[in-house]
């Protein structure tokens, strides 16, 4: 089966793109799988150093080069809901392994921060550069030279793409992503929204809000809105990294255990030393990234994976572009309402068929490339399924369903919610940004008003409580940017900006920093490109400037007469007070190195 000529072309230009570094990249792992899936080749002390902490019968096995060994690398910690699911995972995995034949060690540990903890905090000035330490910090643990396969425990906004970076950078190995899974249901997002903007205005106090934000954020497992982490495990299943129908079980339940210990025997299962070899760096190519474009614009997914695909494939030697993304969401239709793109959460999603009823539509229509490897094998509709529990205890799963649960939260193809996925490319004389549409209602979607100029989001929050901002606005944050700042997430902008909405008043947010994977209702151009800081237009607006914010013709400009803005010298920001404490001193290289927002804004990996 093919895909429809619009995806067969992106796909097409993309290989092209690609061919020297895809090349390079796949010489540099095939030389690698020639030198180090043996442990044997290690000397003596090598060797005894990596299994010194072993049980005996594992230091007799891994002593010769016939067993597997299977390196877990893992995001655990106990203070993130997330992630605290992973404690008992290794010891699964490692039961699997020994039940399977072969062993598994902790490889090692990476770091997981959460955006929910530090939004507006400075915190967030780590948070998009964690990807790149996430990355580094993998390949440490699998630098040992000691595994044949490795499985990697990660589940939210910038541990999955990091991970993925690591695995696709030890390309040799078989690489296999276990979920924790999405906690249960909880305070509806809408009303947790309605608390926030409430808040924002004064109407309700602190207590009320914190009631509120309990309720919805109550136990183990990922937040249940769909953002960035939840887009992360559709990524995982689409680009086939998981084993199918594993993305939205949730926590602590028999099923989920099922599946981790099976995750576990696949990964061994698809080494070198077996018939069914796959190495992740041959596994991912340009159709797998594709389908992952493809599942991200079908779910609404989050505005972060503009950054993270760029980041993911370049460590593939595959080079995308946001008009590579841009272009797929105009060929694909939007089949999925989860908030911010609608009521209900993702455990409705799943309940209403899921990523199996998902991926069955998108190959039938041909949205995807279905003749794909994943770690199951050969093609991804295997994964049109769903998983559920056996009466032995493993692992069974039966078709998707025919019929959605829910054509409120999953519709089919036919009758799908709009006939793109909502997220678009702007151009103008402010440079390029991102837009995301799928939760702006089309009566907003276009917003032309005067720009109020902020250099730090508290400067904006301080202008909305003291009423400057009750009229249609543009709200400019700049200085913003990897280089200027580590691009902070500005989700606290939204419930302010909300409240002007809802009076009435026409209303778009422009910054050269990030929004978040649960950007709303107000339109945003986001992650605009180049910064301000390097050299981006951004830094030539002026207070009462008119800014025109267009989602239906793709512009984004500063209506100000030519003459008058050539003339125009950029203005500069104090960023002194960003760059030191909690930490953010240690991140200055980073800054130094930062490519640009439409290059992945990391420290490092360039396919182009």
């Amino acid at each position: 089966m093919t895909a429809r000529r619009e995806i067969e072309a992106v796909t097409e230009r993309i290989r092209l793109r690609s061919k020297a570094a895809r090349e390079a990249y796949l010489a540099r792992i095939d030389a690698a799988a020639g030198e180090t899936v043996h442990r044997a080749a290690l000397s003596c002390g090598n060797l005894a150093h990596g299994f010194a902490a072993c049980q005996a019968a594992d230091k007799a096995a891994l002593s010769g080069d016939r067993v597997p060994n299977l390196g877990i690398v893992t995001a655990y910690n106990d203070m993130l809901s997330a992630h605290q699911p992973f404690e008992p995972f290794p010891q699964l995995i490692k039961k699997a392994a020994h039940e399977a034949g072969g062993v598994a060690q902790v490889a090692g540990g990476v770091p997981a921060m959460c955006d929910g903890v530090t939004q507006g905090q400075p915190g967030m000035e780590l948070s998009l550069f964690s990807r790149d330490v996430i990355a580094m910090s993998a390949a440490i643990g699998l630098s040992h030279n000691m595994f044949d396969a490795a499985v990697f425990l990660g589940v939210c906004d910038k541990i999955v793409p990091g991970l993925v970076i690591a695995a696709l950078s030890f390309g040799h190995l078989p690489a296999v992503f276990i979920p924790a899974g999405p906690m249960t249901s909880g305070l509806p997002n809408d009303e947790k929204a309605r608390i926030r903007q409430l808040y924002a205005e004064g109407k309700v106090g602190r207590d009320a809000l914190l009631e509120a934000e309990s309720k919805s954020y109550h136990g183990p497992g990922t937040c249940t809105f769909y953002g960035t982490a939840n887009s992360n495990q559709m990524l995982m299943e689409m680009m086939g990294l998981h084993t199918p129908g594993s993305s939205f079980v949730n926590p602590n339940t028999p099923l989920r255990d099922a599946l981790t210990r099976e995750a576990a025997r696949r990964a061994l299962a698809i080494t070198a030393l077996g018939n069914a070899y796959t190495p992740v760096g041959r596994m991912i190519d340009e159709r797998s990234v594709v389908n992952g474009i493809v599942g991200l614009n079908a779910t609404g997914g989050s505005t972060n994976h503009t950054l993270h695909l760029i980041a993911m494939a370049a460590s593939a030697g595959i080079a995308i572009t946001w008009q590579d993304i841009a272009d797929i969401s105009a060929a694909v239709p939007l089949m999925a309402r989860v908030y911010p793109n609608g009521l209900a959460d993702v455990n409705h999603f799943h309940a209403a068929g899921g990523l199996g009823f998902l991926i069955r539509e998108l190959c039938a229509e041909g949205y995807l490339h279905a003749d794909v490897r994943t770690v199951w094998g050969e093609g991804l509709e295997a994964y049109a399924v769903e998983a559920v529990l056996g009466p032995d205890g493993t692992v069974e799963r039966r078709p998707a369903p025919e019929k959605s649960g829910d054509e409120k939260v999953l519709a089919p193809a036919g009758k799908a919610f709009q006939p793109s996925g909502g997220i678009r490319v702007l151009d103008g004389n402010l440079g390029h940004a991102i837009i995301k549409v799928s939760a702006v209602k089309p009566e907003h979607r276009v917003v032309e008003a005067p720009a109020a100029i902020f250099h730090d989001q508290a400067e904006l929050q301080a202008a909305f409580k003291e009423g400057r901002l009750d009229r249609d606005v543009v709200a400019v944050v700049r200085f913003q940017g990897p280089r200027a700042n580590g691009m902070p997430e500005l989700h606290r902008l939204t419930p302010p900006l909300g409240v002007l909405q809802d009076r009435g008043h026409k209303v778009a947010l422009v910054t050269d920093g990030r929004m978040s994977g649960a950007s709303g209702k107000v339109p945003a151009a986001i992650h605009v490109t180049p910064e301000a800081l390097d050299g981006g237009a951004l830094a030539l607006l002026r207070d009462g400037d008119t800014v025109r914010v267009d989602a239906v013709a793709g512009r984004l400009e500063a209506l100000v007469e030519p003459a008058e803005w050539a003339a125009r010298t950029p203005a500069v920001a104090d960023l002194s007070a960003h760059h030191a404490g909690f930490g953010r001193e240690l991140f200055a290289g980073f800054r130094q190195l930062a490519r640009r927002a439409d290059q992945g804004a990391g420290a490092f990996g360039d396919a182009a």
